[in-house]
């Protein structure tokens, strides 16, 4: 069973008050499962890990029904990016600003690994200007994880002060494609 971890889960819960208020929020945990209720509405440890599927894939198919008219796309993506803020806020904003956008991707596979277990992600190509992150192992992936992916990564880089990001999935596990690869450029 794919895992997350808990610093994911309580931002979700943070982006959706923030967001949308406490009637959102409200109204989102009357409507995930009874399981997920119960994570969301205690005090989450950040360390902690939770099943993917029960605590981030099915949530934010919620989220989708609610706020983003069911694009799942777009909401999936959007609270990749608010993940991404609320990991490089304060002074981790500033030292995400230090390195080179290579840098902090080819550090990409770190920070995902930390976030998700198992799972596998590196950097095999990494230019001026565009990279290439691979996920080669990551049991349970679903579209879901892969826009939230997408967003973070996006969202991280224009941190690090990169203009125009794109990221593009190009192969997806999700597919039955051995591999999910993303396809990232910058200016």
């Amino acid at each position: 069973m794919t895992e997350v971890k808990g610093v994911i889960i309580h931002s979700i819960a943070k982006s959706i008050l923030d967001k949308f208020g406490q009637y959102g929020l409200k109204r989102w945990l009357e409507l995930i499962s009874p399981n997920a209720r119960r994570v969301y509405s205690s005090e989450i440890d950040k360390e902690a890990w939770f099943p993917l599927k029960e605590t981030l894939v099915e949530p934010m198919a919620n989220i989708a029904q609610l706020f983003y008219d069911w694009d799942l796309k777009a909401a999936a993506w959007e609270f990749g990016r608010l993940s991404a803020e609320a990991r490089f806020h304060g002074v981790l904003k500033l030292l995400v600003k230090i390195p080179s956008p290579n840098t902090l991707i080819n550090k990409a596979g770190e920070f995902m690994a930390s976030y998700y277990r198992p799972s596998t992600i590196y950097v095999p190509v990494s230019e001026a200007k565009f990279c290439v992150v691979r996920i080669t192992q990551f049991p349970d992936l679903d579209k879901t994880t892969e826009y939230r992916i997408c967003g973070w990564m996006q969202r991280a880089l224009e941190i690090s002060g990169c203009k125009t990001v794109t990221v593009d999935i190009v192969k997806s596990l999700t597919n039955f494609q051995p591999v999910s690869e993303f396809e990232i450029r910058w200016k």
